[in-house]
Protein backbone atom coordinates (compact mmCIF):
# COMPACT_ATOMS: atom_id res chain seq x y z
CA UNK A 1 0.00 0.00 0.00
CA UNK A 2 2.70 2.44 1.04
CA UNK A 3 4.85 1.53 -2.00
CA UNK A 4 2.19 3.05 -4.34
CA UNK A 5 1.42 6.17 -2.28
CA UNK A 6 4.70 8.04 -2.91
CA UNK A 7 4.40 8.30 -6.69
CA UNK A 8 0.78 9.35 -6.30
CA UNK A 9 1.69 12.09 -3.81
CA UNK A 10 4.56 13.27 -6.00
CA UNK A 11 2.27 13.53 -9.01
CA UNK A 12 -0.31 15.47 -7.03
CA UNK A 13 2.35 17.82 -5.73
CA UNK A 14 3.70 18.40 -9.24
CA UNK A 15 0.20 19.19 -10.45
CA UNK A 16 -0.23 21.75 -7.67
CA UNK A 17 3.16 23.34 -8.43
CA UNK A 18 2.41 23.42 -12.15
CA UNK A 19 -0.93 25.07 -11.49
CA UNK A 20 0.71 27.66 -9.25
CA UNK A 21 3.42 28.34 -11.85
CA UNK A 22 0.79 28.80 -14.54
CA UNK A 23 -1.16 31.18 -12.35
CA UNK A 24 2.00 33.15 -11.58
CA UNK A 25 2.84 33.36 -15.29
CA UNK A 26 -0.67 34.56 -16.12
CA UNK A 27 -0.47 37.21 -13.40
CA UNK A 28 2.93 38.38 -14.65
CA UNK A 29 1.66 38.69 -18.22
CA UNK A 30 -1.41 40.59 -17.05
CA UNK A 31 0.84 42.90 -15.05
CA UNK A 32 3.01 43.51 -18.12
CA UNK A 33 -0.06 44.36 -20.20
CA UNK A 34 -1.34 46.67 -17.45
CA UNK A 35 2.00 48.46 -17.24
CA UNK A 36 2.09 48.78 -21.02
CA UNK A 37 -1.33 50.40 -20.94
CA UNK A 38 -0.14 52.81 -18.25
CA UNK A 39 2.76 54.03 -20.39
CA UNK A 40 1.96 57.33 -22.08
CA UNK A 41 4.15 57.34 -25.17
CA UNK A 42 4.81 60.49 -27.18
CA UNK A 43 2.34 60.56 -30.08
CA UNK A 44 4.34 61.26 -33.24
CA UNK A 45 2.60 61.62 -36.61
CA UNK A 46 4.28 61.80 -40.03
CA UNK A 47 2.21 63.38 -42.81
CA UNK A 48 2.89 62.29 -46.42
CA UNK A 49 4.57 59.23 -44.90
CA UNK A 50 4.76 57.54 -48.29
CA UNK A 51 7.47 60.03 -49.30
CA UNK A 52 10.96 58.65 -49.79
CA UNK A 53 12.45 60.84 -47.05
CA UNK A 54 10.26 59.06 -44.48
CA UNK A 55 12.39 55.92 -44.83
CA UNK A 56 15.36 57.93 -43.59
CA UNK A 57 13.55 59.75 -40.78
CA UNK A 58 12.12 56.70 -39.05
CA UNK A 59 15.44 55.03 -38.08
CA UNK A 60 16.54 58.35 -36.56
CA UNK A 61 13.34 58.63 -34.51
CA UNK A 62 13.55 54.97 -33.47
CA UNK A 63 17.19 55.30 -32.37
CA UNK A 64 16.27 57.30 -29.28
CA UNK A 65 18.59 60.14 -30.30
CA UNK A 66 15.81 62.62 -31.06
CA UNK A 67 13.54 62.44 -28.00
CA UNK A 68 15.87 60.57 -25.65
CA UNK A 69 16.15 56.91 -24.71
CA UNK A 70 13.72 57.37 -21.82
CA UNK A 71 10.89 58.59 -24.06
CA UNK A 72 8.68 55.95 -25.68
CA UNK A 73 7.04 56.95 -28.94
CA UNK A 74 3.90 55.83 -30.74
CA UNK A 75 4.39 56.43 -34.44
CA UNK A 76 1.50 56.97 -36.85
CA UNK A 77 2.05 57.07 -40.60
CA UNK A 78 -0.48 59.24 -42.41
CA UNK A 79 -1.04 59.52 -46.13
CA UNK A 80 -3.72 59.21 -48.77
CA UNK A 81 -5.70 55.99 -49.18
CA UNK A 82 -3.84 55.17 -52.39
CA UNK A 83 -0.66 54.85 -50.32
CA UNK A 84 -1.99 52.26 -47.87
CA UNK A 85 -0.01 49.32 -49.29
CA UNK A 86 3.16 51.38 -49.13
CA UNK A 87 2.43 52.37 -45.53
CA UNK A 88 1.75 48.75 -44.51
CA UNK A 89 5.08 47.63 -45.93
CA UNK A 90 6.83 50.49 -44.17
CA UNK A 91 5.11 49.66 -40.86
CA UNK A 92 6.32 46.05 -41.02
CA UNK A 93 9.87 47.22 -41.65
CA UNK A 94 9.65 49.57 -38.67
CA UNK A 95 8.52 46.74 -36.39
CA UNK A 96 11.49 44.69 -37.59
CA UNK A 97 13.78 47.36 -36.13
CA UNK A 98 12.80 46.12 -32.65
CA UNK A 99 13.52 49.59 -31.29
CA UNK A 100 13.44 49.85 -27.47
CA UNK A 101 11.83 53.31 -27.67
CA UNK A 102 9.14 52.38 -30.18
CA UNK A 103 5.89 51.64 -28.30
CA UNK A 104 3.70 51.10 -31.37
CA UNK A 105 3.34 51.73 -35.09
CA UNK A 106 0.03 52.42 -36.79
CA UNK A 107 -1.35 53.68 -40.09
CA UNK A 108 -3.94 56.28 -40.95
CA UNK A 109 -5.54 56.90 -44.34
CA UNK A 110 -8.83 58.22 -42.98
CA UNK A 111 -8.57 61.98 -43.21
CA UNK A 112 -11.06 62.72 -40.44
CA UNK A 113 -8.95 60.73 -37.95
CA UNK A 114 -5.67 62.40 -38.90
CA UNK A 115 -3.46 63.80 -36.12
CA UNK A 116 -5.64 62.41 -33.31
CA UNK A 117 -3.97 63.32 -29.99
CA UNK A 118 -0.75 64.13 -31.90
CA UNK A 119 1.98 65.73 -29.83
CA UNK A 120 4.50 65.95 -32.68
CA UNK A 121 3.60 66.31 -36.36
CA UNK A 122 6.21 66.10 -39.09
CA UNK A 123 5.08 67.60 -42.40
CA UNK A 124 7.00 66.24 -45.40
CA UNK A 125 6.95 67.41 -49.02
CA UNK A 126 3.60 66.44 -50.49
CA UNK A 127 2.65 65.67 -54.04
CA UNK A 128 -0.45 67.23 -55.54
CA UNK A 129 -3.15 65.60 -57.60
CA UNK A 130 -3.45 68.76 -59.71
CA UNK A 131 -1.60 69.36 -62.96
CA UNK A 132 0.93 72.10 -62.34
CA UNK A 133 2.82 73.82 -65.11
CA UNK A 134 3.78 77.20 -63.67
CA UNK A 135 5.36 78.53 -60.53
CA UNK A 136 2.08 80.22 -59.61
CA UNK A 137 0.05 77.02 -59.99
CA UNK A 138 2.60 75.21 -57.80
CA UNK A 139 2.09 77.81 -55.08
CA UNK A 140 -1.70 77.67 -55.29
CA UNK A 141 -1.71 73.87 -55.19
CA UNK A 142 -0.35 74.01 -51.62
CA UNK A 143 -3.35 75.87 -50.20
CA UNK A 144 -6.04 73.13 -50.07
CA UNK A 145 -3.84 70.61 -48.28
CA UNK A 146 -2.46 73.16 -45.81
CA UNK A 147 -6.00 74.33 -45.06
CA UNK A 148 -7.10 70.74 -44.48
CA UNK A 149 -4.08 69.88 -42.31
CA UNK A 150 -4.56 73.01 -40.24
CA UNK A 151 -8.23 72.20 -39.62
CA UNK A 152 -7.38 68.63 -38.58
CA UNK A 153 -4.55 69.78 -36.30
CA UNK A 154 -6.78 72.18 -34.41
CA UNK A 155 -9.61 69.63 -34.28
CA UNK A 156 -7.71 66.45 -33.38
CA UNK A 157 -4.19 67.17 -32.13
CA UNK A 158 -3.03 67.75 -28.58
CA UNK A 159 -3.32 71.41 -27.58
CA UNK A 160 0.47 71.68 -27.14
CA UNK A 161 1.31 69.90 -30.41
CA UNK A 162 4.65 70.71 -32.03
CA UNK A 163 4.56 70.96 -35.85
CA UNK A 164 7.75 70.84 -37.90
CA UNK A 165 7.68 71.53 -41.64
CA UNK A 166 10.51 70.08 -43.73
CA UNK A 167 11.29 69.56 -47.39
CA UNK A 168 12.80 71.44 -50.30
CA UNK A 169 9.77 73.08 -51.94
CA UNK A 170 7.86 76.10 -50.54
CA UNK A 171 8.83 75.38 -46.93
CA UNK A 172 8.18 78.94 -45.72
CA UNK A 173 4.93 79.17 -47.66
CA UNK A 174 3.52 75.93 -46.27
CA UNK A 175 4.49 76.98 -42.76
CA UNK A 176 2.84 80.39 -43.21
CA UNK A 177 -0.37 78.81 -44.54
CA UNK A 178 -0.55 76.34 -41.66
CA UNK A 179 -0.09 79.22 -39.20
CA UNK A 180 -2.84 81.24 -40.88
CA UNK A 181 -5.35 78.39 -40.98
CA UNK A 182 -4.47 77.05 -37.50
CA UNK A 183 -4.03 80.22 -35.41
CA UNK A 184 -4.41 78.46 -32.03
CA UNK A 185 -1.23 76.42 -32.55
CA UNK A 186 0.63 78.87 -34.82
CA UNK A 187 3.24 79.55 -32.14
CA UNK A 188 4.31 75.90 -32.25
CA UNK A 189 4.84 75.59 -36.00
CA UNK A 190 8.38 75.90 -37.37
CA UNK A 191 10.20 75.46 -40.68
CA UNK A 192 13.43 73.47 -40.99
CA UNK A 193 16.43 75.40 -42.39
CA UNK A 194 19.25 73.06 -41.37
CA UNK A 195 19.36 71.36 -44.78
CA UNK A 196 20.34 74.56 -46.58
CA UNK A 197 22.68 75.40 -43.72
CA UNK A 198 24.31 71.98 -44.10
CA UNK A 199 24.82 72.47 -47.83
CA UNK A 200 26.57 75.78 -47.23
CA UNK A 201 28.79 74.27 -44.52
CA UNK A 202 29.79 71.44 -46.84
CA UNK A 203 30.87 73.83 -49.60
CA UNK A 204 32.91 75.91 -47.17
CA UNK A 205 34.50 72.78 -45.69
CA UNK A 206 35.57 71.50 -49.10
CA UNK A 207 37.16 74.83 -49.89
CA UNK A 208 39.04 74.80 -46.57
CA UNK A 209 39.91 71.09 -46.82
CA UNK A 210 38.24 70.18 -43.56
CA UNK A 211 35.03 68.39 -42.60
CA UNK A 212 31.65 70.10 -42.55
CA UNK A 213 31.22 69.10 -38.87
CA UNK A 214 34.01 71.58 -38.09
CA UNK A 215 32.05 74.48 -39.62
CA UNK A 216 29.64 76.23 -37.23
CA UNK A 217 27.37 79.28 -37.11
CA UNK A 218 26.41 79.68 -40.75
CA UNK A 219 23.16 81.68 -40.83
CA UNK A 220 20.36 81.26 -43.38
CA UNK A 221 18.15 84.31 -43.74
CA UNK A 222 14.79 84.52 -45.52
CA UNK A 223 13.13 81.94 -47.74
CA UNK A 224 14.53 78.50 -46.93
CA UNK A 225 13.55 76.91 -50.24
CA UNK A 226 13.68 80.07 -52.34
CA UNK A 227 15.37 83.45 -52.25
CA UNK A 228 17.68 83.35 -49.23
CA UNK A 229 20.82 84.96 -47.87
CA UNK A 230 23.67 82.73 -46.68
CA UNK A 231 25.60 84.67 -44.05
CA UNK A 232 29.20 83.70 -43.20
CA UNK A 233 29.99 86.67 -40.99
CA UNK A 234 29.69 84.63 -37.77
CA UNK A 235 30.88 81.34 -39.29
CA UNK A 236 33.64 79.52 -37.41
CA UNK A 237 35.94 76.62 -38.23
CA UNK A 238 37.19 74.33 -35.45
CA UNK A 239 40.15 71.91 -35.48
CA UNK A 240 41.64 73.74 -38.44
CA UNK A 241 45.19 73.07 -39.54
CA UNK A 242 46.91 76.44 -39.62
CA UNK A 243 49.98 78.24 -38.29
CA UNK A 244 47.95 79.47 -35.32
CA UNK A 245 47.05 76.79 -32.77
CA UNK A 246 44.92 77.03 -29.69
CA UNK A 247 43.50 74.97 -26.82
CA UNK A 248 40.49 72.64 -27.25
CA UNK A 249 37.51 74.67 -28.40
CA UNK A 250 39.69 77.20 -30.21
CA UNK A 251 38.31 78.33 -33.57
CA UNK A 252 39.10 80.58 -36.51
CA UNK A 253 36.78 82.90 -38.39
CA UNK A 254 35.83 81.28 -41.71
CA UNK A 255 36.08 84.58 -43.56
CA UNK A 256 39.45 85.18 -41.93
CA UNK A 257 40.80 81.86 -43.23
CA UNK A 258 39.42 81.95 -46.79
CA UNK A 259 41.71 84.41 -48.52
CA UNK A 260 40.13 83.84 -51.92
CA UNK A 261 37.48 86.58 -51.80
CA UNK A 262 36.63 85.91 -55.44
CA UNK A 263 35.54 82.38 -54.50
CA UNK A 264 33.24 83.71 -51.78
CA UNK A 265 31.83 86.44 -54.00
CA UNK A 266 31.20 84.28 -57.08
CA UNK A 267 31.89 80.54 -56.90
CA UNK A 268 30.31 79.97 -53.49
CA UNK A 269 27.19 81.87 -54.49
CA UNK A 270 26.94 80.04 -57.84
CA UNK A 271 27.34 76.61 -56.22
CA UNK A 272 24.58 77.27 -53.70
CA UNK A 273 22.39 78.71 -56.42
CA UNK A 274 22.91 75.57 -58.50
CA UNK A 275 21.89 73.40 -55.55
CA UNK A 276 18.73 75.45 -55.02
CA UNK A 277 17.84 75.40 -58.70
CA UNK A 278 18.23 71.66 -59.18
CA UNK A 279 17.61 70.16 -55.74
CA UNK A 280 20.92 68.29 -56.01
CA UNK A 281 22.46 67.08 -52.75
CA UNK A 282 19.11 67.56 -50.96
CA UNK A 283 17.81 64.02 -50.99
CA UNK A 284 16.21 61.88 -48.35
CA UNK A 285 19.25 61.59 -46.09
CA UNK A 286 19.88 65.32 -45.73
CA UNK A 287 16.17 66.12 -45.45
CA UNK A 288 15.64 63.50 -42.75
CA UNK A 289 18.74 64.50 -40.78
CA UNK A 290 17.71 68.17 -40.87
CA UNK A 291 14.24 67.41 -39.51
CA UNK A 292 15.48 64.98 -36.86
CA UNK A 293 18.22 67.35 -35.67
CA UNK A 294 15.80 70.28 -35.41
CA UNK A 295 13.39 68.11 -33.42
CA UNK A 296 16.22 66.96 -31.16
CA UNK A 297 17.19 70.56 -30.46
CA UNK A 298 13.54 71.45 -29.77
CA UNK A 299 13.28 68.72 -27.14
CA UNK A 300 16.81 68.57 -25.76
CA UNK A 301 18.29 71.98 -26.55
CA UNK A 302 20.87 73.01 -29.16
CA UNK A 303 24.62 72.87 -28.42
CA UNK A 304 25.58 75.73 -26.06
CA UNK A 305 26.84 78.79 -27.86
CA UNK A 306 25.92 77.46 -31.31
CA UNK A 307 23.78 79.38 -33.82
CA UNK A 308 20.91 77.49 -35.46
CA UNK A 309 18.92 78.69 -38.48
CA UNK A 310 15.15 78.29 -38.13
CA UNK A 311 12.08 79.45 -40.03
CA UNK A 312 9.69 81.15 -37.60
CA UNK A 313 7.12 83.93 -37.58
CA UNK A 314 8.86 87.29 -37.47
CA UNK A 315 7.99 89.70 -34.69
CA UNK A 316 10.05 92.52 -36.17
CA UNK A 317 13.50 91.25 -35.11
CA UNK A 318 16.48 92.50 -37.15
CA UNK A 319 14.18 94.92 -39.01
CA UNK A 320 12.30 92.05 -40.67
CA UNK A 321 8.63 92.91 -41.29
CA UNK A 322 6.26 91.32 -38.77
CA UNK A 323 4.07 88.41 -39.78
CA UNK A 324 6.47 86.71 -42.21
CA UNK A 325 7.80 83.17 -41.81
CA UNK A 326 11.48 84.04 -42.08
CA UNK A 327 14.62 82.00 -41.43
CA UNK A 328 16.81 83.65 -38.82
CA UNK A 329 19.40 82.77 -36.12
CA UNK A 330 18.09 81.12 -32.94
CA UNK A 331 19.11 78.81 -30.12
CA UNK A 332 16.96 76.10 -28.52
CA UNK A 333 16.60 75.80 -24.76
CA UNK A 334 13.95 74.65 -22.26
CA UNK A 335 11.71 73.20 -24.94
CA UNK A 336 11.51 76.33 -27.09
CA UNK A 337 13.66 78.62 -29.20
CA UNK A 338 15.13 82.05 -28.56
CA UNK A 339 15.91 84.47 -31.39
CA UNK A 340 19.52 85.64 -31.10
CA UNK A 341 18.85 89.35 -31.32
CA UNK A 342 21.93 90.10 -29.21
CA UNK A 343 24.38 88.94 -31.88
CA UNK A 344 26.69 91.74 -32.98
CA UNK A 345 27.44 92.83 -36.53
CA UNK A 346 24.79 90.77 -38.28
CA UNK A 347 22.42 93.51 -39.35
CA UNK A 348 21.12 93.25 -42.91
CA UNK A 349 20.75 96.21 -45.23
CA UNK A 350 17.20 97.45 -45.88
CA UNK A 351 17.66 96.46 -49.53
CA UNK A 352 18.40 92.83 -48.65
CA UNK A 353 15.56 92.63 -46.13
CA UNK A 354 13.11 94.17 -48.59
CA UNK A 355 14.10 91.74 -51.32
CA UNK A 356 13.83 88.69 -49.06
CA UNK A 357 10.57 89.90 -47.54
CA UNK A 358 9.05 90.74 -50.92
CA UNK A 359 9.77 87.19 -52.09
CA UNK A 360 7.84 85.72 -49.16
CA UNK A 361 4.97 88.21 -49.35
CA UNK A 362 4.46 87.52 -53.04
CA UNK A 363 4.52 83.73 -52.57
CA UNK A 364 1.66 83.92 -50.11
CA UNK A 365 -0.35 86.44 -52.15
CA UNK A 366 -0.02 84.29 -55.26
CA UNK A 367 -0.93 81.13 -53.35
CA UNK A 368 -4.09 82.74 -51.95
CA UNK A 369 -5.04 84.20 -55.33
CA UNK A 370 -4.63 87.84 -54.32
CA UNK A 371 -2.19 88.46 -57.17
CA UNK A 372 -1.85 86.52 -60.42
CA UNK A 373 1.89 86.34 -61.02
CA UNK A 374 5.13 86.19 -59.07
CA UNK A 375 7.52 89.03 -59.94
CA UNK A 376 10.90 88.78 -58.14
CA UNK A 377 12.76 91.99 -57.43
CA UNK A 378 15.57 92.49 -59.92
CA UNK A 379 18.65 93.49 -57.96
CA UNK A 380 21.54 95.43 -59.37
CA UNK A 381 24.27 93.39 -57.71
CA UNK A 382 24.64 90.44 -55.39
CA UNK A 383 26.25 90.48 -52.01
CA UNK A 384 29.24 88.20 -51.53
CA UNK A 385 27.46 85.86 -49.13
CA UNK A 386 24.09 85.78 -50.80
CA UNK A 387 22.42 82.81 -52.45
CA UNK A 388 19.25 83.46 -54.38
CA UNK A 389 16.90 81.60 -56.67
CA UNK A 390 15.03 83.23 -59.51
CA UNK A 391 11.53 82.70 -60.83
CA UNK A 392 12.47 80.38 -63.70
CA UNK A 393 14.72 78.19 -61.57
CA UNK A 394 12.22 77.82 -58.74
CA UNK A 395 9.50 77.06 -61.25
CA UNK A 396 11.64 74.28 -62.72
CA UNK A 397 12.42 72.82 -59.29
CA UNK A 398 8.85 73.02 -57.97
CA UNK A 399 7.21 71.56 -61.08
CA UNK A 400 9.84 68.83 -61.20
CA UNK A 401 9.21 67.86 -57.57
CA UNK A 402 5.43 67.77 -58.10
CA UNK A 403 5.85 65.55 -61.14
CA UNK A 404 8.08 63.18 -59.18
CA UNK A 405 5.56 63.04 -56.37
CA UNK A 406 2.69 62.17 -58.69
CA UNK A 407 4.76 59.47 -60.37
CA UNK A 408 5.62 57.88 -57.02
CA UNK A 409 1.98 57.86 -55.94
CA UNK A 410 0.97 55.97 -59.05
CA UNK A 411 3.46 53.18 -58.64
Amino acid sequence: MSSWSMPSMTTDLMMVIAKENLQTHIEEELEKETLKDLISPLQVWIASAGAHVCYHIIPLLASGEVFGMDTKISLTLFDREQMEDCLQTLAMEIEDLASPVLHSVSLCTNTEEAFYQAQVIIILDDSTSEEVYTLESCMRSRVPLCRLYAYLMEKNAHESVKVIVGGKVFVNLKTALLMQFAPHIAGNIIAVALGVEGQAKAKVARKMRTTSANIKDVIIWGNISGNNYVDLRKAKVYNYESAIKGPPGYYHSVLGMIFDSEWIRKDFVMMLQELSNTGKEFGGILGAHSIATTLKYWYQGSPPGEIVSLGIMSEGQFGIPEGLVFSMPVKFENGTWVVLTDLEDISLTPQIINRLADDLVQEKLVALGDILSFQPIQEESKDSTQSSIGQDEEKEQAVSDDSEGKFENHQ
